[in-house]
């Protein structure tokens, strides 16, 4: 591996990098993957967008499970993977940061020009009005009408939800919109199924398109939703570095491929390339 780190080392060191990062960066906060090796795809089925907005049982079930599972997503704390990539951005090596991830990690982390492809667990947006609110506050209101509801968790999955029986979901109460009073909520987070705003994908691309190289950390590239933006990178010349335990669907498109536990290499790259300065403290953390 010493040969694919230096050559790694040497890409972060010339900056203008954009990292893109996905589930296998956060399992170290105790986040679970998909597809890594903490993966549970295999007996999950994420909630799809049409599941959650045609059929009401579906919506119940997510929301008894998510109210139980969010809370390790809101108890989790950046790693050192997520204090690396901050470090490398507060050395000026790190333009931006584009995420996957819903859990808020890397701006907990101090990183700053974060795009949240996916949206943000913390955050719950009714599909009528459009009002936005907190999960905290959401979390409230479901306690208000679930006093009674106890259930046992037997796991969390990555998206925040925990699986339960079915007696369990059933004694479960949803709420509506505490704004317009009938409209349906929903996390904004873009469920299996759902666009990404356009705006968002935009963005993405742009950060893209201006960046030296782009360093893809802990995603497996399995979707498109990351993926396209290996291939436009790749298409432009752009050089890719990937940083992951297992192979990826990007592989090919990588000018440079390391399988690493992330939270060990990402302290030692940050070390290796900017020093004392990738190891201060982020203004504002």
């Amino acid at each position: 591996m010493t040969e694919s780190f230096d050559a790694l080392a040497s890409l972060v060191a010339g900056g203008g990098v954009v990292v893109l990062s996905g589930a296998g960066l956060s399992t170290e906060s105790g986040i679970p993957d998909y597809r890594g090796p903490s993966g549970v795809a295999r007996r999950h089925t994420p909630m799809t967008f049409q599941a959650f907005t045609r059929d009401p049982l579906a919506r119940r079930r997510y929301w008894a499970r998510s109210h139980l599972g969010w809370r390790l997503i809101a108890g989790a704390a950046p790693n050192a993977g997520h204090r690396a990539v901050a470090g490398l951005q507060h050395a000026g090596l790190v333009d931006a940061v584009i995420t996957q991830n819903v859990d808020g990690l890397h701006g907990a982390a101090g990183s700053t020009s974060v795009i949240e492809l996916h949206g943000r667990l913390d955050e719950v947006t009714c599909l009528d009005c459009g009002n936005l609110t907190s999960r905290e506050e959401l979390d409230r209101r479901l306690r208000e009408a679930n006093p009674d509801f106890v259930a046992q968790v037997f796991a969390v999955n990555p998206d925040g939800d925990v699986d339960l029986p079915d007696e369990q979901v059933a004694a479960f109460r949803p709420v509506d919109c505490g704004i317009c009073g009938t409209g349906m909520l929903k996390p904004d987070v873009v469920f299996f199924g759902e666009t990404v705003p356009p705006q968002r994908v935009a963005s993405c691309f742009a950060a893209v398109e201006q960046a030296r190289s782009l360093l893809v950390l802990g995603s497996s590239l399995t979707v498109m939703s990351g993926r396209r933006f290996v291939i436009r990178a790749a298409k432009r010349g752009i050089p890719v570095a990937i940083v992951n335990q297992g192979p990826t669907r990007g592989d090919g498109n990588a000018t440079v491929c390391v399988d690493a536990p992330l939270g060990a290499l990402l302290p030692e790259l940050a070390a290796r390339v900017a020093g004392d300065a990738a190891t201060a403290t982020p203004v504002g953390v």
